[in-house]
């Protein structure tokens, strides 16, 4: 097979998985994109318009302002996690997942094509998310790079997560221990709806051990251009994250581990 001839056909595979990933989302918008958007909204309301009334600032901007990043991210990240183990999960669950074992598309275009379509679901509820923030704060652009470029990274290595997840995952129960046992006290000690300088002494140490940290203060540099974490250190920290993941869902995917009975 020519190089050319491959490339198509890695494509078309690639697009194949990514058009199917977002058919599913699109199909049954009600579940993937509404319910988030209406969970982030009561968290502007009781947070942000109550709640921040009595808080008044942090970290030198109105409290509403301060958690508008972090909510965006939450969305951000449950959305491309969640999507991605219930997805590949459901492969496995019906045995799709093996017509792509036996399929000639290598690993690194299945990974791709999975995590292609929970990007792009964390990206529009994302989206969707900040309109809604718009609403009650306005809308803010501080470096519209930084602001892009963090927002993607995390939805690809949440989604990366996600994907190891579903892997090991042997029941539809499974795929929400993580989710609610370690993915959820993370964000919501992730700098969410407090400034991480405001911790004493050894507990902002542990916070910084936090990856969701830096993604969040990326994102608020981003959008606020505040941030507690140096920019370049949030960047190494998510792309680390992302390299090691990606590497882990590769050989899983190799190996057929969990995947193969």
């Amino acid at each position: 097979m020519s190089v050319e001839v491959s490339a198509r056909s890695y494509w078309i595979g690639y697009q194949t998985i990514l058009i199917k990933e977002i058919t599913r989302i699109l199909r049954i918008w009600a579940q993937t994109l509404i319910p988030p958007v209406i969970t982030m909204s009561l968290y502007f309301v009781i947070f942000g318009a109550i709640i921040g009334r009595r808080v008044g600032e942090m970290g030198g901007l109105p409290y509403m302002e301060f958690i508008v990043p972090g909510l965006i991210m939450l969305s951000v990240i449950t959305n491309a996690y969640g999507n991605i183990t219930s997805s590949f999960f459901g492969a496995k669950f019906g045995k799709h997942v093996e017509e792509l074992l036996v399929s000639p598309l290598p690993p690194w275009i299945i990974l791709a094509g999975y995590v292609s379509g929970a990007v792009f679901r964390a990206l529009t509820v994302g989206v969707l998310v900040w309109l809604v923030a718009a609403f009650f704060s306005g809308f803010h652009m501080y470096n519209v790079a930084v602001t892009i470029s963090i927002l993607f990274l995390t939805a690809i290595v949440f989604s990366l997560a996600g994907f190891i997840n579903a892997i090991y995952a042997q029941k539809f129960d499974d795929i929400s221990i993580i989710p609610t046992f370690v993915l959820q006290p993370l964000t919501y000690l992730g700098g969410v709806f407090f400034s991480v300088s405001l911790l004493p002494g050894i507990t902002q140490q542990i916070a910084l051990v936090n990856p969701i940290v830096y993604m969040v203060n990326a994102f608020r540099y981003g959008l606020l251009g505040v941030s507690d974490i140096p920019l370049w250190i949030a960047y190494a920290i998510t792309l680390g994250f992302g390299t090691v993941l990606f590497v882990i869902c590769l050989t899983l995917l190799k190996r057929g581990i969990g995947l193969r009975s």
